[in-house]
């Protein structure tokens, strides 16, 4: 449908509220997948939603406002026509539609759950898109109100679509306001809110402080409880930057809590691989702002019915998913500084403080040496993959990856050199100044690593 004439018919000149729902209806179909707008027609796509926001703020019927808003978000796709959007007044018509002013303890009463949905979405275009809206954001109180709003969504099933752009219309105000960010994190008890509604999405089940019942044969989660744990995850990280310091008791026990709940979550599955692993991806993004301190939570003494991977009478379920998930992320050979390294970090600092994480991960990837024939480069093994990282181009890359095996050979040069080769960890060594040999800085136990006969033999070669 031409927008002249979708104009003509939303500014009232041709029909009444079934002519506007019928235009922009047809206005909605056509340009649903739309992201790029012919610049010829900006003034009129402005005018356009000038008109439907006055349309909003009257009372109208709710198929008429969800058109009007369907539309809306399509034409906020476009950053240039936000000029008349981006108004105090006009986003208090949304935050109105989205009933995020309403006073009402539940949303059990509210019947247009569409008109909501609809809104916020509206939202979450506007203020990615806007400065000015971001500004008015934090005029407006937008974070306190989403935040109740959350609270209210809580084991209400039927509003997991309200509560998933909420959680999304969170992070993206923590994302792009620095202060909205302090204020969620200092004022508003965002940690705790959003770490609830992390855990109403995941359906945890305590069995005791710090541990949630693992049900094997649970079907995974829904595409819903996925798309709004992923999007609670990715507020949560921005809400926690800057959080490796625990100043309280209070704070301990929350970071303790959020560590349970995103173990529950690695051992969760999505309702396709690729969903599955983008859930622990930002499970692992989150798991790098938690004190490295409160991380323990992440293995747990083994119940002897569990048949869970063990170590030491602990449960590692946990750990060997996160070193699946690396080799999985070393195999794809691309985007490793985004995908790589912060599994690589998270590993590297939990081998650092907690001695039977280690010790569990050191017996895969560097397992007693019996093949000396070939490079340490060379092969198929996470060891060979690991140590071909160390020469990577990228030097964020190399890094965290000679790190991790460094830590894992409790920072001792000769281990290091007789697992990865003189050649590979020349870097390494230069930077830390230990090229003459010695050891890191960090103490560790005094466990023997022992050597295999096949190695004995070949090493004064």
């Amino acid at each position: 449908m031409e927008l002249g004439a979708v104009l003509e018919a939303v500014a009232g000149r041709g029909g009444g509220a079934e002519a506007v729902e019928q235009a922009l209806g047809r206005y909605n179909e056509e340009n649903r997948a739309v992201f790029r707008f012919d610049p010829a027609d900006e003034e009129k796509r402005k005018k356009l939603c000038e008109e439907i926001l006055n349309i909003l703020e009257k009372d109208t019927k709710t198929s008429c406002q969800v058109a009007c808003l369907e539309a809306l978000r399509i034409l906020s796709r476009d950053k240039k026509v936000l000029v008349p959007v981006t108004t105090k007044k006009n986003m208090q018509i949304l935050m109105r539609l989205a009933k995020l002013d309403t006073v009402e303890d539940s949303l059990e009463r509210v019947s247009e759950y569409s008109v909501i949905v609809e809104a916020l979405k509206c939202l979450c275009n506007i203020i990615f898109n806007s400065a000015i809206a971001q500004k008015l954001s934090l005029e407006l109180n937008l974070a306190a109100m989403l935040c109740n709003l959350l609270k209210k969504c809580k084991d209400q099933q039927f509003v997991d679509d309200i509560k998933c752009f909420d959680l999304r219309l969170l992070f993206l105000l923590s994302l792009l306001h620095t202060d909205i960010r302090s204020q969620l994190r200092q004022e508003l008890q965002g940690v705790q809110v959003l770490t609830q509604a992390l855990e109403s999405s995941l359906c945890v089940r305590w069995t005791e402080e710090y541990k949630a019942a693992e049900d094997h044969d649970r079907a995974p989660l829904s595409l819903q409880e996925t798309d709004c744990a992923i999007e609670a995850l990715k507020a949560l990280f921005n809400v926690t930057l800057d959080s490796w310091n625990v100043h309280s008791e209070n704070e301990s026990h929350q970071f303790r809590y959020m560590a349970a709940i995103l173990r529950h979550c690695l051992l969760t599955s999505g309702p396709t691989e690729d969903k599955t692993e983008e859930l622990h991806s930002n499970a692992i993004n989150l798991l790098s702002n938690v004190p490295v301190s409160c991380l323990d939570v992440l293995i747990s003494p083994s119940c002897q019915e569990e048949t869970d991977i063990k170590y030491n009478g602990m449960n590692m379920g946990a750990i060997q998913i996160l070193l699946d998930f690396m080799e999985k992320r070393i195999d794809k050979g691309s985007s490793y500084r985004e995908g790589l390294t912060p599994v690589l970090s998270l590993l590297t600092e939990c081998c650092r403080t907690h001695r039977n994480i280690r010790k569990f991960i050191k017996a895969q990837v560097l397992p007693p040496l019996r093949d000396v024939s070939n490079r340490p480069e060379v092969g198929t093994t996470v060891r060979n993959k690991l140590v071909r990282l160390m020469t990577h181009v990228d030097l964020g890359v190399k890094q965290i990856a000679a790190e991790f095996l460094f830590v894992l050979c409790k920072e001792r040069v000769d281990t290091l050199l007789k697992y990865t080769g003189y050649g590979n960890a020349a870097g390494l060594l230069a930077a830390r100044g230990l090229l003459a040999g010695g050891r890191g800085d960090h103490w560790y136990s005094d466990d023997e690593d022992t050597d295999t006969e096949e190695y004995k033999s070949a090493k004064p070669n």
